[in-house]
């Protein structure tokens, strides 16, 4: 089993930065593609960005390519969401995940997950 504990959510002004972190234990996550996702309240979880095992390629929603950044540090079994500019609308529940196949936009293909972290972005 791997377990995901996301962190670094919180309030923030529009047009403000966060940075999320994603600690995993448990496995190796550099064995892992991952990936955030997000949910907000009344609506589907959807896809946000996701990172290969080596990191050496990333994919974006539409909705956020520009604005954020997904990483991560093998070494600290760790992976990271630095988002920029936020908008009210990137208010929701943001997860981990992590699975077996590089690049995916799809749930399906995510195996373990954390419990989520609450970002809040203010008008």
């Amino acid at each position: 089993q791997m377990q995901l504990v996301e962190s670094g959510g919180g309030l923030v002004q529009a047009g403000g930065s966060l940075r999320l972190s994603c600690a995993a234990s448990g496995r190796t996550s550099s064995h892992y593609a991952m990936g955030w996702f997000r949910q907000a309240p009344g609506k589907e979880r959807e896809f946000v960005a996701a990172i290969s095992r080596r990191g050496g390629s990333t994919s974006y929603a539409d909705s956020v390519k520009g604005r954020f950044t997904i990483s991560r540090d093998n070494a600290k079994n760790t992976v990271y969401l630095q988002m920029n500019s936020l908008r009210p609308e990137d208010t929701a529940v943001y997860y981990c995940a992590a699975g077996l196949i590089d690049g995916s936009s799809s749930r399906a293909s995510y195996d373990y997950w954390g419990q989520g972290t609450q970002v809040t972005v203010s008008a």
